[in-house]
């Protein structure tokens, strides 16, 4: 029986162990195996549209677009693994998923994640502009290769303070929006809320948790950090993992009611 909460009606958060993300991820990795052809296809996908857009930028010139892609790519991946989602919920119950229903998701609230959808390009669209505004106040010149844009991120005065300054706004940036989605974007696949009492279960999470929940923050960014600098393959088995510890720590943190 799929648990329901009424609008304006907050569930309880359960408090957890520093330490226990490294049981979600343990918790990822076993559901991935036991699903693990229609995760991978999953994996794939994402690997593939990946690799394309990042092969599209270098040869199109805008080197300076390839990080706005990736900012958006880790900034949106929790929508992007509303299919992951809804396999963890199915294996929690003793099914095994098929590609098609982890395709074509029915959410408790089509409408409500599209807000959350849309509060996240907002702040996505922020950060590009504030990138923009450290690299502009950073340098006269305009970088149109990647390398040219390493070596000046990596060897000028200029260009590590630009990398400093963009990685601590990027990160307060990137953690808002962290707050916002860590825990919402699971409970409206399954739970009849609308957007403002996932938002504040989400964030309510956090705050009960800091420690736990910044250290699973900081794992989620190292993984994906990872799959991202092999040219997006190694996406195709750690973005699968991520979702679906991502559905074990939903289910860890709030409380479902009887």
């Amino acid at each position: 029986m799929q648990a329901e909460i009424t609008t304006g009606s907050l569930p309880e958060v359960k408090e957890i162990e520093f330490t226990r993300p490294l049981a979600w991820l343990a918790g990822g990795w076993s559901d991935f195996r036991r699903a693990l052809l229609p995760c991978l296809a999953y994996g794939l996908a994402l690997a593939i549209v990946s690799l394309a857009f990042i092969l599209g930028i270098l040869f199109s010139g805008a080197a300076t677009w390839l990080m706005v892609f990736l900012g958006g790519f880790v900034f949106l991946a929790p929508l992007i693994a509303m299919g992951l989602y809804e396999a963890g919920r199915r294996l929690e119950v003793g099914q095994v998923p098929s590609l098609p229903q982890m395709i074509f998701v029915k959410t408790a609230s089509a409408r409500d994640l599209a807000y959350l959808g849309l509060a996240l390009c907002i702040i996505y669209f922020f950060w590009t502009r504030m990138a923009q505004l450290v690299y502009a106040l950073s340098t006269f010149t305009l970088h149109e290769t990647v390398q040219d844009f390493l070596t000046f991120m990596l060897t000028t005065d200029g260009g590590r303070m630009m990398a400093l300054t963009g990685t601590g706004i990027g990160a307060i940036i990137g953690f808002i929006a962290y707050c916002l989605v860590v825990v919402s974007a699971p409970m409206l696949l399954e739970r009849k809320s609308d957007v403002f009492v996932a938002t504040v279960t989400s964030v309510r999470s956090v705050a009960k948790n800091p420690g736990a929940m910044v250290f699973w923050a900081a794992l989620i960014a190292g993984l994906v950090a990872l799959g991202l600098v092999t040219a997006g393959l190694g996406l195709i088995v750690i973005f699968p993992v991520i979702g679906l510890a991502s559905w074990r720590a939903y289910r860890d943190l709030v409380e479902v009611p009887l």
